[in-house]
């Protein structure tokens, strides 16, 4: 399983300008907020830490003190390499208080050893192999007539959709995060965090 992973990342790495062109990278929105905005220079906070923009996905998710879980998740599945790569990876990155949410124990559950292929999955699932920013994605919405899918690492897709201005993502059963900050660019691809777990199908 990690050896297809490492695989299926470095594929994705070479073909993400082409299998994943419908969802272009360039744009810019406010990354204090998952409303669509102006860009700004200043380097935005997460959890309190600044995101330098030369660093990559999981050097400046270390250091977000909202994002402990998630990293902790990561390292527990292996994938800390994997998304230090060159990328580029767009990933909907799940708070402390999103992967709360989860019944309880499950996060535990998730953290043994023996689960590490069912945590895999499911973060590999938040991930898109591009560098995918707000505003591209919204007009893809748009295109689209209300609703664009994307192909995650994972293998399954989600679906981007937008309530007002902000952007929504609902996964394979059906269960919807909103982004609360995005456009958080990285040295290989940007964070969007969201206020839910995505989780795919069985």
């Amino acid at each position: 399983m990690q050896t297809t992973l490492f695989r299926r990342l470095a594929l994705a790495t070479c073909l993400a300008g082409a299998a994943f062109a419908f969802l272009p990278a360039a744009s810019a929105q406010d990354a204090s907020s998952g409303s669509m905005a102006a860009g700004e220079s200043e380097m935005p906070m997460v959890g309190g830490a600044p995101m330098d923009p030369q660093k990559t996905i999981v050097e400046n998710a270390s250091t977000a003190s909202n994002l402990t879980t998630l990293v902790a998740a990561v390292k527990a599945a292996g994938l800390d390499e994997a998304l230090s790569g060159t990328g580029p990876f767009t990933v909907f990155a799940p708070t402390n208080e999103a992967f709360e949410k989860l019944p309880a124990g499950t996060v535990d559950e998730l953290l043994k050893p023996e689960n590490k292929e069912k945590l895999t999955e499911i973060l590999t699932y938040h991930v898109v192999p591009a560098s995918v920013m707000s505003k591209d994605a919204m007009t893809m919405i748009e295109e689209d007539g209300g609703e664009h899918p994307a192909k995650t690492l994972e293998g399954e897709t989600i679906t981007l959709s937008l309530d007002g201005d902000t952007l929504i993502i609902t996964d394979a059963k059906g269960d919807k995060a909103k982004v609360t900050q995005a456009d958080v660019k990285q040295s290989n691809g940007v964070v969007h965090v969201i206020d839910t777990v995505l989780m795919p199908g069985e």
